[in-house]
């Protein structure tokens, strides 16, 4: 039997036989990139040796260790397994085989031993470090006790660990043995073909030492660091660093010792290597057509690749992070609140231009409406994007100018003028909203021109844009009448051991509450029916939510069964699935995506939660019990005044959750439109896919639909031909890019940033200081209680089926669209809210704590394990593990 196979022979199909590294190294071979000569010993080898030896059945009983084992039970395992296979003897073919590959490369040359396990360098899990490398071996007695050494380290207490919390079965691996001719470098290091740190595959990190490679691997030494530009090699930044150690072979093995002064703080690399080593990179991640992370070492001037293995968990491509928020027009301010509260993340571009002219014009007419003509004129309101972020900007004479109409706008206000307030609401933008978008529901997206669907889509965001802007009005009159009814119940009414005035707000409808109760229902329908409700609890939720699109069953499921099921979802949807997670129409709704309403049918399923019709039953006969408890305590005249405060709160509130749950009506629709242009064009290689769409500005996509490339049927423009890829691909590519660098900023409240600003507008902002340090992070108390839980932020709807039911819920900012996951929280933490806001009407209902517009909760407890939430103090506190506990 042959053991033994030339690096130069070994193929992708190899790694059962050679094991990752030895791919790997087969791989740079092939693509004619400098590699030690070599070869590897192959896992036949391995199991040679085991069966001879008669391990196997010792190995699989000592390292098949139950879920809870400790560390200190691996590593007994692992004492044990290593001294059977030290106590193996080497069979006489493998011997006879080894001496001969050896002798290839020179008699007694010092040679690497490196294991290369067949679980190892892998796309998903690279298993880094888990087994043992022997360097600068001397003669072939020496070379086989390192051989057995290397198989015995698949066994080491870290390698059995990760690989059991990669679900890596004992009998799933081998190992093979990479032995190489020592390259007695006089530098070495490891070099990433993409950046780790932000994703993008156009720049090259390389980490360089001196001396051998194992003082950089084992972290011993700190080393230079270089990001350069891949495709022209030139050096984007430098670090260079104070190198006080550096590996060194020895007679037989290696040892560390100090750096000689001249050369601690001297740069490893010039830029010119640097360039020359960034091209062998970009040379090995062209040939195994992913990102590597490659091990290099350099003897005189002579580059060597010791390793290359796929880069595992690289992020999303992301631009520099902005670190300065320059103001596009002068003589202004600028606020990211009111409409902005629903859009937390950088926009899309095509939104972007989109929106921009759709608020600027319905505002506009708003408050001419409002405060008479010309109360504003033409580029005094704007909604710019600042890197992104949107923006309200008010030109400053017009800021004065609405400041002296304070009661003329009040009185529009509660009379409705101007489609404003609830009269306004009830009468006539919402009717009117519910009108344009059933117009345009008559024609399916398919059959329409695409002139027509991008006329649509602008009619669609307009009808939205003027809807929001008259149910932002209903806010002042929401927290106007609680605050009312409140400081009259404070003052007048509430004596030492009464509750609190929320508690008569309690108990009422509202759209997020039906929805809610919508689902609890479809569970306990669903619970009727085990075979229906096995169907919906053993796959994961994202299987679910392609099979209710799709329409296919999921395994087991009788397809009569699961129709039925689709249907009665979907009439779900059909009802609530428009609300808005960001108004940012490049973000699912529900409709699109139920993968949150589905995993909230799940927990109910599993008879987790609070009965909603209960608990508001409940709700309500406590606010009449109280309700009638304080009316009989009061005079006639304070009884009446206390009663009409009463119902104008209990009416504001509900009414503004149904106003601020349908503004994404138009939404589901809005998106097919889109994504019917964005398919089109994918057809005719604009776009390499349909939800790229998004990413175009709104000339790009004017332009195609003038071109004649987003039509339907048979007169649908033809495919452009000569590309190499979609024409649009690389500008959608470098957006998306650009788009995620930003949405790791803290867009600022306010600009431009200075003290006199933050002292005439801070109090009206819905979002506190983003300069909080220290443990305690301090916002709006909105619901009382106080509850210690582990943390869960969600970035948005992709983040959702990762909240555990008792969970802290921390977001920017909660819509409508997220309350289904109350239910499962047992707190909710914001940065952008207040008091009257969203999150706090629905987190009281709950009986949760809340606490809201914190600035920072999403920057500051991404990492955190545990923090307690004090809804009565308005605070977060960060638990470190010594202080954790119940609250």
């Amino acid at each position: 039997m042959t053991y033994v196979k030339e690096l130069g022979d070994v193929g992708r199909e190899d790694v059962a036989l050679a094991g990752g590294k030895a791919v790997g190294l087969g791989g740079l071979i092939q693509a004619g990139l400098p590699v030690p000569p070599g070869f590897v010993l192959t896992t036949a080898a391995y199991s040679e040796f085991v069966a001879v030896n008669n391990l196997e059945a010792a190995i699989q009983e000592l390292a098949t260790l139950q879920p809870s084992a400790v560390p200190q039970d691996y590593e007994d395992a692992s004492a044990r397994i290593s001294s059977l296979f030290k106590g193996g003897t080497m069979p006489a073919g493998i011997a006879a085989e080894l001496e001969a590959a050896y002798a290839q490369l020179g008699p007694e040359t010092g040679v690497s031993v490196r294991s290369s396990a067949t679980a190892e360098d892998l796309a998903s899990a690279s298993f880094a470090g888990q087994q043992e490398t022997y360097l600068n071996v001397h003669g072939t007695e020496a070379l086989t006790r390192a051989v057995i050494n290397c198989w015995a380290s698949l066994w080491t207490a870290r390698a059995m660990a990760y690989r059991a919390r990669a679900g890596v079965r004992p009998d799933q691996v081998r190992l093979a043995v990479v032995v190489q001719r020592m390259v007695e470098a006089d530098a070495a290091g490891v070099m990433f073909t993409a950046n780790p740190a932000n994703g993008r595959r156009d720049e090259t990190v390389i980490s360089a030492a001196w001396g051998l490679g194992e003082a950089v691997v084992s972290g011993t030494v700190t080393t230079d660091d270089l990001v350069v530009e891949s495709a022209t090699g030139k050096v984007l930044s430098r670090q260079t660093a104070d190198k006080d150690v550096m590996t060194v072979p020895t007679e037989n093995g290696t040892a560390e010792q100090p750096v000689a002064e001249a050369r601690r703080r001297a740069p490893v690399l010039d830029d010119a290597a640097a360039a020359d080593l960034a091209r062998y990179g970009q040379r090995s991640a062209d040939h195994f057509g992913a990102p590597q992370d490659i091990e290099w070492a350099r003897a005189g001037r002579r580059f060597f690749l010791l390793q290359s293995r796929p880069i595992t968990a690289l992020p999303e491509p992301a631009a520099d992070v902005p670190d300065t928020w320059p103001v596009p027009y002068p003589k202004g301010m600028y606020f990211r609140a009111s409409i902005v509260e629903q859009m937390p993340d950088p926009l899309t571009p095509l939104f972007a231009d989109l929106i921009d002219g759709s608020v600027t014009r319905s505002l506009s007419a708003l408050m001419n409406q409002m405060l008479g003509a010309k109360s504003v004129r033409d580029g005094e309101v704007r909604f710019p994007t600042i890197n992104g972020y949107a923006y309200y900007y008010y030109r400053n004479l017009a800021m004065l100018r609405m400041t002296g109409k304070t009661v003329p706008a009040l009185g529009a206000l509660f009379s409705g003028k101007a489609h404003m307030g609830i009269t306004g609401w009830r009468d006539y933008s919402h009717p009117r909203y519910e009108r344009v978008v059933r117009d345009w529901s008559m024609t399916t997206p398919s059959e329409l021109s695409g002139d027509r669907l991008l006329a649509g889509v602008q009619a669609l965001l307009d009808a939205g844009t003027v809807y929001y802007t008259a149910v932002q009005s209903i806010i002042p009159l929401a927290a106007m009448s609680e605050l009312s009814f409140r400081a009259f119940y404070d003052k007048a009414v509430r004596r030492r051991g009464d509750p609190p005035a929320q508690e008569f707000l309690l108990g009422f409808d509202s759209e997020p509450i039906r929805g809610e109760k919508s689902l609890y229902d479809l569970a306990g329908w669903a619970r009727s029916d085990p075979a229906l409700a096995a169907a919906l609890l053993e796959p994961p939720t994202a299987e679910l939510a392609v099979c209710q699109r799709t329409g296919s069953a999921p395994d087991g499921v009788e397809d009569v069964l699961w129709q039925e099921w689709r249907f009665t979802f979907q009439e779900h949807l059909d009802l609530y699935g428009h609300a808005v997670y960001n108004l940012d129409f490049a973000t699912p709704v529900p409709a699109d995506d139920p993968s949150a309403q589905l995993e909230t049918v799940r927990f109910y399923l599993r008879g987790q939660g609070i009965d909603p019709h209960e608990r508001q039953r409940q709700l309500t006969e406590r606010r009449e019990e109280l309700t009638r408890e304080m009316a009989a305590r009061l005079g006639p005249r304070r009884r009446a005044l206390f009663f009409r405060l009463l119902r104008w709160a209990q009416e504001a509130a509900p009414i503004r959750e149904d106003a601020l749950a349908d503004v994404g009506l138009a939404w589901p629709l809005l998106r097919r439109m889109l994504l019917e242009l964005g398919l089109r064009l994918a057809s005719s290689g604009v776009l390499a896919a349909p939800e790229d769409v998004f990413w175009l500005r709104h000339q790009e996509l004017r332009a195609a639909v003038d071109f004649g490339l987003a039509e339907a049927g048979p007169g649908r423009g033809a495919a452009i031909s000569g590309a190499d890829r979609p024409v649009r691909a690389a500008a959608v590519e470098e957006r998306k890019m650009l788009w995620r660098g930003q949405a790791k900023a803290a867009a600022p409240q306010m600009l431009p940033e200075s003290r006199w600003m933050e002292r005439s507008f801070g109090s009206w902002m819905p979002s506190g200081s983003q300069h909080q340090a220290g443990d305690v992070i301090k916002g709006a108390g909105a619901s009382s209680g106080k509850v210690t839980a582990q943390a869960r932020v969600l970035r948005g709807p992709g983040d959702f089926g990762l909240l555990q039911p008792g969970e802290v819920l921390v977001a920017r900012i909660t819509t409508p669209a997220w309350t289904p996951l109350f239910a499962m929280a047992s707190a909710v933490v914001t940065d952008v809210g207040g008091p009257l806001s969203h999150s706090s009407i629905v987190a009281r209902e709950y009986g949760i704590p809340a606490v809201l517009g914190t600035g920072v909760a999403t920057q500051r407890l991404a990492a955190v394990q545990q923090v307690t939430v004090d809804g009565d103090a308005g605070t977060v506190t960060i638990r470190h593990p010594a202080t954790s506990g119940q609250g």
